[in-house]
């Protein structure tokens, strides 16, 4: 998954790129509302993360969602301030926000609201997803397990395995996995995404992935 920071001070944005790359997520960072439009319009964003204080202006977040929202862009936002009184927060949702997160705050609080916003925005707003073959995949946990038993899956197997997971029925080219896993890097070969399955396979079974030969991957049991 892709997010994009709207951040212009550099040390909270690397520690919000280095937390949330840590999460699994693919990030990229935008210094000011000008460069933040662009990418928001250009690419799709699982979520953005804004601050409401930007180069542009002390509610620049705020114009940039409302730009945003006129210009068709639904990708949930999450915006980050040190103003906090019900007037701003009204504000925030009013700009097009979907969730508001004051500074200073925990990582562990905004990882938690960034996992709750996806949820929602994919339609499934359950900590958990009951999967084929009696697996359970915890969202928030991050884990995948089966009868009290986990299967020790890395960050990007999980995440394959999540996307798959959160679009039952849906079946995903190996090109659409590389940008949503990897952010479109070109260096990807499709190939590697066969190794991630074969993976998964190997510290599962063969009930959880679906392959529809000349085409991509779905989850199992999804019609």
């Amino acid at each position: 998954m892709r997010l994009l920071i709207v951040e212009d001070d550099p040390h909270i944005a690397e520690l919000l790129r280095d937390g949330l790359s840590e999460d699994g997520y693919e990030i990229d960072v935008a210094p000011s509302a000008t460069v933040g439009a662009e990418l928001a319009q250009l690419f799709p964003y699982g979520l953005l993360i804004v601050d409401v204080m930007l180069p542009e202006g002390i509610d620049a977040g705020y114009v940039l969602g409302r730009q945003l929202r006129a210009a068709g862009v639904v990708t949930p936002i999450l915006y980050l301030t040190a103003r906090g009184t019900v007037a701003d927060r009204v504000q925030g949702l009013d700009a097009g926000g979907d969730d508001y997160l004051l500074k200073p705050f925990d990582f562990t609080e905004l990882s938690a609201r960034v996992r709750a916003l996806l949820r929602r925005a994919s339609g499934n707003a359950q900590n958990t997803v009951q999967l084929p073959g009696g697996w359970v995949m915890d969202l928030a946990g991050r884990e995948l397990y089966r009868a009290g038993v986990r299967a020790d899956l890395a960050r990007r197997e999980f995440g394959l395995l999540e996307l798959l997971a959160l679009n039952p029925g849906r079946v995903f080219t190996r090109d659409e996995i590389i940008d949503r896993l990897w952010s479109g890097d070109a260096n990807v070969e499709p190939k590697v995404i066969d190794v991630y399955v074969s993976i998964i396979r190997r510290k599962t079974d063969d009930t959880l992935i679906v392959t529809l030969r000349g085409t991509g991957y779905r989850l199992g049991g999804a019609g």
